[in-house]
């Protein structure tokens, strides 16, 4: 009876312990279940085999993980915040998943199902990303570091970049130039943590719109001696806010460029040129060395 008793104890003994193996309770070395305040919700979408589901995202989308093959997603042809996504299987039975990081830095993870008839064939996602507000800070608007900002939130940059633009302050009176009806200004460049930022106004006086066709930003050297190459090094923007294609006609429009921080050398200055898309009212202005160093800190700035 005695033995008896102890095997009945050593096998339930050993079923509580599969059971809390099975249920995830039990991990090796010291650990602390994840609490469902750290859980980032997922979305329910559903996909069909015979139609496509777009989504569209508030900005570009960087980076796409499908949980398995019974869907297929990307991109949008041309389109840098669409994807779209379908049945790769018809009729599969197993729930799956996929995520999505967008420029941003936010994370979106989406729970799919098939179904026959998907109801939303079209989402936006706009309404769902962080405004600013603590308060209205939804759980999947996490703050994801891309490589290129080093240690600053694509969040916080955004944020910065919104306040200066709505704030549509003139803090540099002297950078700009006029041809053809155009004006390219300057109106302030602005610091923090390590980035530069830009804020840039195009004014087109003529009644015929002006079409953007590329913006460059280069540093050369201020005298070139005649039969001597040019040196110059291009100076690509990092995240560009309201980046126009055309002004209209009697109309202005302003951007907001983010770039990493950067000195001038001497001897050197930056040049900036906006170059008209089948046209020739090109535009450029000069940028030395002492206009940078003396970039506002964006502390001063109420950053919403």
């Amino acid at each position: 009876m005695k033995q008896f008793l102890l095997m009945v104890a050593f096998v339930a003994t050993a079923f509580s312990v599969n059971a809390q193996q099975s249920s995830g309770d039990l991990y090796e070395g010291l650990t602390r279940k994840i609490t469902y305040d750290r859980m980032i919700p997922p979305y329910g979408l559903e996909v069909t085999f015979e139609k496509t589901v777009h989504i569209i995202f508030p900005s570009a989308v960087r980076y796409i993980d499908l949980g398995s093959a019974n869907i297929i997603a990307g991109k949008a042809d041309g389109s840098e915040n669409v994807v779209r996504v379908k049945a790769a299987v018809k009729g599969f039975e197993a729930e799956t998943n996929f995520s999505v990081i967008t420029n941003e830095g936010s994370f979106y993870t989406f729970n799919v199902k098939y179904a026959n008839e998907p109801i939303k064939l079209n989402v936006e996602m706009k309404d769902f990303i962080h405004d600013g507000e603590a308060v209205n800070r939804p759980n999947n608007a996490i703050d994801i570091y891309l490589t290129e900002l080093g240690s600053e939130s694509p969040k916080v940059v955004h944020l910065i970049m919104k306040s200066i633009y709505k704030s549509d302050k003139r803090k540099v009176k002297h950078i700009g130039c006029k041809r053809f009806g155009i004006q390219y200004l300057l109106k302030g460049i602005y610091t923090h943590n390590g980035m530069l930022y830009f804020h840039t106004q195009v004014k087109n006086s003529s009644n015929v719109p002006f079409d953007v066709d590329f913006i460059r930003w280069k540093i050369v050297d201020k005298k070139v001696a005649k039969r001597t190459a040019i040196q110059e090094t291009v100076i690509e923007p990092l995240r560009a806010y309201h980046f126009i294609t055309q002004v209209h006609g009697k109309r202005s429009e302003r951007t907001v460029f983010a770039m990493d921080k950067f000195t001038i050398p001497d001897g050197k200055q930056l040049v900036v040129e906006l170059f008209e898309k089948n046209g020739g009212r090109h535009q450029s202005f000069v940028i030395e060395n002492d206009d940078v160093t003396r970039a506002e800190t964006i502390n001063e700035l109420k950053v919403k």
